[in-house]
């Protein structure tokens, strides 16, 4: 009789049998299946990409062949593994011993055909790694919904192995003007960092003109270390330490006054040591967007509280804009979707977390009196009078109608927003309350993208489809209907989170972690082992 671990053990030889009989399904009746092409198919089987790509190439090599080809694939390979800390990549992870593998003391073919597979899974470590990241955004902060660009495992083999090897691994980061300046910006820092950084911290909370004295200087000459003004002998707040200093506000998302306050001082006395850590995550950030981004499109910088229109990576139109509050559920949340339409004189429907959270139990207590500028409308979108409503019989939980506020100067989203219909009911609009844009940090919202400038966007999202876009929107306006107005040509809108970004000259830009995203994807990335270096020369 047969036991149980026995028939276990033919059902997993037969198993393996069948999958080695469908990987050689593609080789030639005629041709003979030698024990390279054996220990291919053995060591790809339980990995279906590279398992696909040798099927198709009849299981030859691409990496350990005799020929001059496959030599330069694993002397590009190395190359570029020896480099993957320039573009913050955790150098560890990748096998160079493998990658610079004597090939003539293999002794066996199936040795070879191990090291054939082993080298192409490696190299697809690499090309995903350095084209679209080394984490998975969801996984880091549930706030980060982008869809990370993936590519075909198969298909980068397949490219790799017809193309010219240094060439293609050139290629694979992302080509965007922002991630070559990053990586400038990063050697630039590491070099600093080598040098022994922009020296000791100044020793005070705060200063401001006309000062003068030992924390002055140390002002001075750390204003000089980080590039902000020329070498000076001065002691005092002079207009030189002004400018300096108002310059270095500018490039913080600062109140450019010239003075260094608290909140000035503690942004000048940060280390080199905490500000690579914000040009590596943006790094990774770029390589998530790997795509395509529209030669028109929307940017709108969470940490920097702004929203831009993009024309050919030139910001043609920008304004200030209010994010979500800094609490569980009102972080404005990371995504890429796409603008379909305006909607002038919106109503605004009231989303349900915010009807049971902050209107329905005031509502139901007061027997309908409270919250009287919104509509009860039912399932078929009819408007329902109070008066007709039994409120003694609901509670948040079975409240049978949904709240909306009809188009008005008060209404919640202002006189127009802007619609990319998506999953996390998230779009730009107008708000009645403009007094919050005077706020340097600005993240008051249930979640939304608030806009300083409403209409002067609504006439740049028009000027490409109207000959008269200010007279065209204010008419609709002036109507007080509710009013919806198709772009012709939509548009993609980014929706990001930098806190270190440059300029289109390269001048390097921080801004603070309101969520605290970035320090949970840098500490991610000290785990899958990406190293801070300091360059020495």
């Amino acid at each position: 009789m047969v036991s149980a671990q026995a028939r276990f053990g033919f059902a997993a030889l037969a198993a393996i049998l069948l999958c080695l009989s469908s990987l050689f399904a593609a080789v030639p009746a005629k041709a003979q299946i030698t024990p390279f092409m054996q220990a291919v198919a053995e060591a790809a089987a339980r990995d279906a990409d590279v398992a696909a790509f040798y099927r198709a190439n009849g299981y030859k090599p691409i990496w350990t062949g005799k020929g001059s080809k496959d030599k330069a694939r694993r002397s590009a390979l190395l190359k570029a593994l020896k480099n993957a800390g320039d573009h913050a990549l955790p150098v560890g992870r990748y096998d160079l011993d493998l990658a610079s593998i004597n090939l003539r003391r293999i002794k066996s073919q199936r040795e070879l055909g191990q090291v054939e597979v082993a080298l192409s899974k490696l190299f697809l470590q690499y090309a995903r790694d350095v084209q679209t990241g080394i984490l998975t955004p969801r996984q880091v902060d549930s706030g980060i919904v982008r869809d990370v660009p993936l590519r075909s495992r198969t298909k980068l083999l397949e490219a790799y192995s017809k193309s010219s090897p240094v060439k293609f691994l050139r290629a694979l980061p992302p080509k965007s003007p922002e991630y070559a300046r990053l990586l400038k910006a990063k050697v630039k820092l590491e070099k600093q960092l080598g040098k022994g950084g922009w020296g000791p911290r100044v020793p005070a909370k705060a200063l401001k003109p006309g000062q003068s004295g030992p924390a002055v200087v140390a002002l001075r000459n750390r204003m000089i270390a980080m590039g902000y003004m020329r070498r000076s002998a001065s002691s005092s707040y002079d207009a030189a330490l002004q400018k300096a200093v108002q310059l270095f506000q500018y490039d913080n998302g600062l109140a450019t006054d010239g003075v260094a306050g608290p909140g000035t001082m503690t942004e000048i006395n940060k280390q080199i040591e905490d500000r690579l850590p914000s040009i590596m995550v943006a790094i990774e950030r770029e390589r998530w967007m790997n795509i395509p981004r529209g030669k028109r499109h929307v940017w709108v910088n969470l940490t920097d509280f702004t929203a831009a229109i993009m024309d050919n990576d030139q910001v043609t139109f920008k304004t200030r804009s209010v994010i979500g509050k800094n609490v569980s559920d009102r972080r404005s949340p990371e995504f890429s979707d796409t603008m379909e339409y305006m909607e002038i004189n919106p109503y605004w429907n009231v989303p349900r977390s915010i009807s049971t959270k902050e209107y329905l139990p005031r509502m139901i207590a007061s027997g309908g009196a409270s919250a009287g500028h919104l509509q009860l409308v039912d399932g078929r979108g009819r408007v329902v009078s109070r008066g007709a409503v039994n409120w003694g019989a609901y509670s948040p939980k079975n409240f049978p109608f949904d709240l909306r506020q009809p188009p008005s100067k008060g209404n919640a989203l202002g006189l127009v927003k802007f619609m990319f219909p998506n999953p996390y009911n998230i779009y730009l609009h107008d708000t009645p309350a403009k007094n919050l844009f005077s706020r340097e940090v600005r993240a008051f919202s249930h979640g939304c993208i608030r806009l300083n400038d409403p209409f002067d966007f609504a006439y740049e999202l028009l000027r490409p489809q109207s000959a008269d876009p200010v007279g065209e929107f204010q008419a609709h306006l002036r109507s007080g209907q509710n009013t919806r107005v198709a772009l012709k040509q939509p548009i993609p809108v980014h929706i990001v989170y930098r806190t270190a970004f440059t300029s289109a000259k390269g001048r390097l830009n921080f801004r603070r972690d309101i969520y605290g995203r970035d320090a949970k994807i840098y500490n991610a990335l000290v785990k899958a082992g990406v190293a801070m270096r300091a360059v020495r020369s």
